[in-house]
C-alpha cells in the first residue's frame, strides 16, 4: 500500500511516528511529500488532500479539536457558535490560535499525546463550562440519546465544575432531539415543569404541562414532509377534541422567538388552560403517564 493510501485510510492525517510504525521508511514518506501526494503539517504530521478542514487545524495548531468542534465531529446535536474550538495542556507553551478559541483544559479520559480530537466525555465537560446551561444540556442528552454515553457512566465520572455538575444532574433520556431539551430547561428555570414523554391518545407527546397543556416541538422544517405534517395537524386536532390545549412549536420559535412562546405559555397557565375540568374524571378521560419527569437543575454560575 502507498503512504499516501494508508494515509487516507487512516482518515487523512497521520503523525510521522505512527506511518513509521506501521512499516513505512522515512525515504517513502518524503517521496510522497515530494511527489505532492502527501504534504507535511509542521514536523510531525502527514496529510492528504481528503484530511478533514478541522482536524489539519488541529495538528497546525499544536493541539486537538475541542468543545462544540469535537461535538460536531462526533455526529453530536449542537447549536453552533461558528468558531474553531481547540485544546491545548493547561501548561502549553505559544500556541497557533489561528482565530480559534481555545481551551486551556483537559478532561477526566487521558488520550494520547497524538490525539487530534478529545473524546465524547472531555468535549461534553469542556461545553458546561463554555456553553449556556440550556445548550450544553442539549448536547449533553444528545450524546445520551445516541449512547454514546450513559447516565450512569456520567454519574461516576469526577466532576469539579459547578456548571457541568447543574448539567448532569439535569440530564434525561427523554428529549427526541436537542430543539427539545432547550424548552424544557427554560421552563424549568421559571418554575414550570414538563413532563415529557407522555401518552396521550395512543401516542408520546414531547411535553405535558399540568393535565391539558400539549407541547409539540418540531425540528427543522425541511426534515418533515408533508405527509408527516399533515399527520401532526391531525394528531393535534384529535387531542383538541379531548379537551387538551396544544402548543406546537417549531425550530424557529424555541431559538429566535423564545420569549413571545414562553410569555404565551405562561398566559395559558394564568387561564387555567393546564388543568383538567372536574368532569374530566368522571366522563373517564385520563392520560397515561409513561415515564417520569425529566429532572431540571439550574446553573448556579
Amino acid at each position: 500500500m502507498h503512504v499516501g493510501d494508508w494515509i487516507d485510510h487512516a482518515g487523512g492525517i497521520a503523525h510521522t511516528n505512527d506511518a513509521l510504525r506501521a512499516g513505512f521508511t522515512r525515504y517513502s514518506i518524503k517521496a510522497a511529500v515530494d511527489a505532492r501526494v502527501v504534504r507535511r503539517i509542521r514536523r510531525s504530521w502527514l496529510a492528504t488532500v481528503n484530511a478533514p478542514s478541522s482536524l489539519a487545524a488541529a495538528a497546525w495548531s499544536g493541539g486537538r479539536v475541542a468543545c462544540l468542534s469535537a461535538a460536531s465531529h462526533h455526529g453530536l446535536w449542537t447549536l453552533d457558535d461558528e468558531r474553531f474550538h481547540l485544546a491545548v495542556p493547561p501548561h502549553s507553551g505559544h500556541v497557533r490560535r489561528g482565530g480559534a478559541l481555545v481551551h486551556w483544559s483537559t478532561g477526566p479520559i487521558p488520550i494520547a499525546r497524538t490525539t487530534l480530537v478529545e473524546p465524547v466525555v472531555n468535549a461534553l465537560w469542556q461545553i458546561a463550562d463554555c456553553r449556556p446551561f440550556e445548550h450544553a444540556l442539549a448536547t449533553w442528552e444528545s450524546a445520551i440519546r445516541s449512547g454514546q454515553i450513559s447516565v450512569d457512566l456520567l454519574d461516576r465520572l469526577p466532576m469539579t465544575s459547578a456548571a457541568g455538575r447543574a448539567v448532569r444532574s439535569a440530564c434525561s433520556q427523554l428529549s427526541d432531539s436537542g430543539i427539545e431539551s432547550i424548552p424544557v430547561a427554560r421552563l424549568a428555570r421559571i418554575g414550570i415543569t414538563v413532563a415529557q414523554q407522555v401518552v396521550l391518545d395512543a401516542h408520546a407527546v414531547d411535553g405535558l404541562i399540568g393535565d391539558r397543556l400539549v407541547l409539540q416541538i418540531d425540528g427543522y422544517a425541511f426534515h418533515r414532509t408533508a405527509e408527516q405534517r399533515q399527520r401532526d395537524i391531525a394528531a393535534d386536532r384529535r387531542l383538541r377534541l379531548m379537551g387538551y390545549t396544544v402548543f406546537r412549536i417549531g425550530y424557529a420559535d424555541v431559538l429566535n422567538d423564545w420569549e413571545r412562546v414562553e410569555l404565551e405559555i405562561c398566559t395559558a397557565i394564568a387561564q387555567g388552560l393546564h388543568l383538567a375540568r372536574s368532569d374530566d374524571v368522571q366522563g373517564g378521560v385520563r392520560h397515561e403517564r409513561r415515564r417520569r419527569t425529566a429532572r431540571a437543575v439550574l446553573p448556579t454560575r
